[in-house]
């Protein structure tokens, strides 16, 4: 996540509940998650910090900007932990095909640990991996 925009604070007082991600075309995690999964959350070019449980996931393709607008609406202050949604984020979602949403609850902290992206590319913001222990540097 953008460190900027001040998101793992947010997720660990628990106003930011949804993880939405927005693509052009069909990229993980779409169609590889679902309620019980773990994730785990981390600021670009830091350690991973927190974990959570998946309990939702919603999926909505050919979006169009009334969708986009609908989706903002409806779950904007989940996914932002703010009523307030940037002008920079309307323009990043606007002309974008696919939205996730991933709910979460039971938030904890997590000792930081490094992960290892080496085959899944270095500006990966999603690996989808059966166990966590595979990806951690030691």
């Amino acid at each position: 996540m953008k460190k900027s925009w001040g998101l793992i604070p947010k997720i660990l007082k628990g106003e930011k509940t949804v993880e939405s991600r927005w693509y052009k075309s069909r990229y993980a995690p779409w169609d590889k998650i679902n309620p019980g999964d773990v994730v785990y959350f981390k600021d670009s070019g830091e350690p991973v910090s927190l974990r959570a449980k998946v309990v939702r996931v919603l999926q909505f393709d050919n979006l169009t900007a009334k969708k986009i607008e609908q989706i903002l609406s409806e779950y904007g202050e989940a996914d932002l932990g703010t009523t307030h949604i940037m002008p920079k984020i309307r323009k990043y979602v606007l002309g974008k095909s696919y939205c996730i949403l991933v709910f979460f609850d039971n938030v904890k902290k997590v000792e930081p640990f490094n992960i290892d992206k080496v085959g899944f590319g270095a500006m990966s913001a999603w690996i989808t991996i059966d166990d966590i222990n595979k990806i951690k540097k030691t």
